[in-house]
């Protein structure tokens, strides 16, 4: 999870205006705004699915944000944190796990085939490889989200 706070001068009913205009569902996004607490407004990004696999490529980051109006005259707090979708991190400490348990159960002796070692160690090896390129993709999306928004919030 990272975070990224900012402070914007204009009104957070403006500012998620702006928001809810530029990253609408008609631009492939899904935004969710909430107005039910005092003097803040929370919201939630995220690349609509159209089909499974694009939960691989273009749907593993949730933005969360928040607008909070603060003590001084027409300035707004942006806070805004960016989380690895649920499914991705199951995924990938799924094969993790699943191939330190080949890998303990041939030590222990509960198993006795050793071709299960090549396949513990390929699990073990494609969960791993996989969380950093998982990680790498992460940062990259990140900082296109960050800049599509300061995009449309004109930082």
């Amino acid at each position: 999870m990272k975070e990224w706070n900012f402070k914007l001068k204009s009104n957070p009913r403006e500012i998620s205006a702006k928001l809810e205009d530029a990253l609408g569902s008609a631009n492939g996004f899904v935004f969710n705004m909430d107005e039910s607490i005092n003097n803040s407004i929370t919201f939630k990004i995220r690349k609509r699915i159209l089909y499974a696999w694009y939960l691989i490529f273009s749907n593993n980051i949730i933005v969360n944000g928040k607008l909070l109006k603060s003590d001084t005259k027409n300035v707004t707090d942006v806070k805004i944190s960016f989380t690895q979708h649920f499914l991705m991190v199951l995924v990938v400490f799924t094969n993790i796990i699943f191939g330190l348990g080949l890998l303990i159960a041939l030590i222990s002796g509960i198993i006795n085939n050793t071709s299960i070692y090549a396949i513990g160690g390929i699990f073990l090896l494609f969960g791993i490889s996989l969380w950093f390129i998982i990680k790498n993709r992460f940062d990259r999306k990140v900082q296109e989200y960050q800049k599509l928004i300061s995009g449309v919030l004109e930082l």
